[in-house]
């Protein structure tokens, strides 16, 4: 005799909503798993143009034509054609076996903390030393040295990108993100073009000595080593000043490295 399943039973629902979610759940793994390749290129342009837009002035696509203008396509001929990449640790180290593009700065970061806490401590900090992507641009005849930092905002991350003259002391462009800052407020950082052009030709270094450049509320009063601030969004702007400050100071014993020979730091980067 044949059996008749209750439909309405605790056990069918169960069992019913168990294959259900046993196909839906391969059917999304699946997609994920054919449209990874693409998804992981789509992230690669996404920083790569970041990255171009430090140097959104020297491109030389056309007067006017920003990093964001270009197609796909030519952000990955640029790069390919007209960047170096180097990875170094905070020691100024050069590492080998792994390309710039493919350091995260949210681990790095976390590293760098770890590092720090050890050194407050009196601690031997036993892991490897964190590592910092470098891209080298270089545009008729002149050179340009794109680091990365990370930093905090009011409600999350943000980052930037600095593009850094051959002296190595000024700014050559900018360009900064966020993942959670309020908009029209900290998220000007990155929706607001005036904000990051605002860095053009101010400069790290005060008679040899590394000062940063620091986001003052209320307005810049020394045009070299200042930018405005973000009306009504202090914290966000400190978070950019710290960044800065502590994101670039990661990567002088390196640059330190790439002054002419026989100079001091100092004289290769004063005014």
């Amino acid at each position: 005799m044949n059996s008749i399943v209750d439909k309405n039973s605790s056990t069918y629902i169960l069992i019913f909503i168990l294959i259900m979610t046993l196909v839906f759940t391969s059917a999304i793994a699946a997609v994920r798993h054919i449209t990874k390749p693409q998804a992981d290129l789509n992230e690669q342009i996404f920083n790569k143009r970041a990255i171009l837009a430090a140097v959104n002035d020297h491109l030389g696509m056309g007067e006017g034509v920003e990093a964001d203008d270009l197609t796909d396509e030519q952000v990955l001929e640029i790069f390919d054609s007209k960047v170096e990449q180097r990875v170094l640790d905070t020691d100024g180290n050069l590492l080998e076996g792994v390309k710039a593009e493919d350091i995260e700065m949210a681990k790095e970061v976390k590293v760098v903390k770890a590092m720090n806490e050890a050194e407050e401590s009196g601690q031997a900090f036993t892991a490897d030393l964190p590592r910092l992507p470098l891209f080298i641009y270089e545009y008729e005849g002149n050179v340009y040295y794109i680091v990365s930092v990370r930093g905090k905002g009011l409600w999350d991350d943000i980052w930037g990108n600095i593009a850094l003259e051959s002296d190595l002391n000024t700014i050559a462009g900018a360009s900064f993100d966020h993942k959670g800052e309020t908009p029209g407020l900290g998220a000007e950082i990155k929706d607001n073009p005036s904000f990051a052009r605002n860095f053009i030709g101010t400069k790290l270094f005060r008679d040899g000595e590394f000062v940063s450049v620091n986001v003052r509320k209320g307005g810049a009063r020394d045009e070299v080593y200042e930018v405005d601030g973000i009306s009504g969004a202090t914290v966000t702007a400190d978070g950019v000043s710290k960044m800065l400050e502590s994101g670039l100071e990661l990567y002088l014993p390196y640059l330190e490295q790439l002054k002419p020979e026989g100079t001091e730091v100092g004289e290769l980067i004063q005014e």
